[in-house]
């Protein structure tokens, strides 16, 4: 069913509105492969920075329309797509105890499916609009496990700055939660080589690696390793180990993938060059170091007062890229919120 944005204009009802902006995070210690598919329960704990660029801003309004609603940018969602997102908005359904329809107007300020965290910014706008048009009061923990289910990543982007995702062995021991960084400012330049979405999906390359690479229990063994290095480097206030063990992991999560049958490779040639070019001017004096997930595009974390110069010298070297500047940025929050139909506009994060 497909109703204009006038329509849906005037098919909300008097129940609840909501409106959610989060930010996307970059994965510093990876998530990479799920041992439940249905509960998204990683095999390894994450660990991550929320930017402050290119957030998605949700609406959920309830509705007396007889199906739910699903626009991207404007436009309808339709397959597998749709499906990703009635399926989120039956279990707030089920959590709420109610059956209402919705409406779900989405836009993100970041390239959808290309390996820039858009489903974790996605997740977890919708989580917060559509628990708090249904009127559940969640605190973070909850909202994390809530946007997890939408997408793993998301679970992080409920967060200020830097956030840990434990992977806990259930619904209840799997969230996120915020990790103070006392002395440590980060910064991140993100690459966009290729804004297409990829022809393999995250989901589907985790898969394929789980199920098939020899090399995927080295990294299940190894990554907790990592994830203790990292907090430790972060508590200190370390950027180099921070840095150093952040493209370390990232180089194993995609060694895991091209072990895999048949390879799952996001890069391209210009992802090598930009890989080169980071090594490059690190070896010149400017500290950054490069990491990627399921894409092509390269994000190079820096210290947070030489994001400027980063980019400039991107420009410099790969003129015809685009290049996203950013630092660490807020966690998921409430924009407007009209719950039993009262509008106005909402100070406060959104979520406890």
């Amino acid at each position: 069913m497909t109703l204009t944005p006038q329509q849906l204009a005037t098919t909300a009802s008097e129940e609840g509105s909501a409106t959610a902006l989060a930010n996307p995070n970059i994965a510093l210690v990876k998530y990479w492969g799920k041992r439940d598919e249905a509960l998204i329960l990683p095999w390894t704990g994450s660990l991550s920075l929320t930017l402050d660029a290119a957030p998605t801003t949700t609406t959920v309004r309830l509705t007396d329309t007889p199906d739910d609603v699903v626009l991207l940018g404007g436009r309808p969602l339709e397959g597998t797509a749709r499906s990703r997102v009635t399926r989120f908005i039956d279990l707030v359904r089920a959590l709420a105890d109610r059956d209402e329809r919705v409406s779900v107007d989405s836009h993100n300020e970041i390239p959808t499916g290309a390996g820039l965290a858009s489903s974790a910014s996605g997740f977890a706008a919708l989580a917060l609009a559509a628990s708090t048009a249904f009127g559940l009061d969640l605190d973070r923990r909850a909202l994390s496990r809530l946007a997890r289910r939408g997408s793993g990543s998301a679970s992080r982007s409920i967060f200020d700055g830097i956030a840990v995702w434990h992977a806990g062995h259930d619904d209840e021991s799997s969230f996120a939660e915020a990790v103070p960084a006392p002395g440590l400012e980060l910064g991140m330049v993100l690459t966009v080589l290729d804004a297409r979405a990829k022809s393999v999906s995250s989901r589907d390359g985790m898969r394929r690696t789980v199920d098939t690479s020899p090399y995927y229990p080295a990294w299940v063994e190894r990554t907790p390793v990592e994830l203790e290095e990292m907090l430790a480097a972060i508590t200190r206030a370390d950027f180099t180990a921070v840095g150093t063990i952040a493209e370390r992991n990232a180089m194993r999560m995609h060694a895991t993938m091209l072990g895999a049958e048949p390879p799952v490779r996001y890069w391209g040639p210009a992802s090598v060059e930009l890989l080169d070019l980071v090594a490059n001017l690190r070896g010149d004096g400017l500290e950054c170091y490069a990491t990627m997930d399921a894409g092509p595009n390269v994000k190079i974390l820096c210290r947070a007062d030489a994001v400027d110069e980063l980019a400039a010298r991107i420009l410099e070297a790969q003129p015809h890229i685009g290049v996203i500047p950013a630092r660490a940025g807020r966690g998921a929050r409430l924009i407007t919120s009209e719950p039993g139909g009262s509008a106005g506009e909402q100070t406060t994060e959104g979520a406890r």
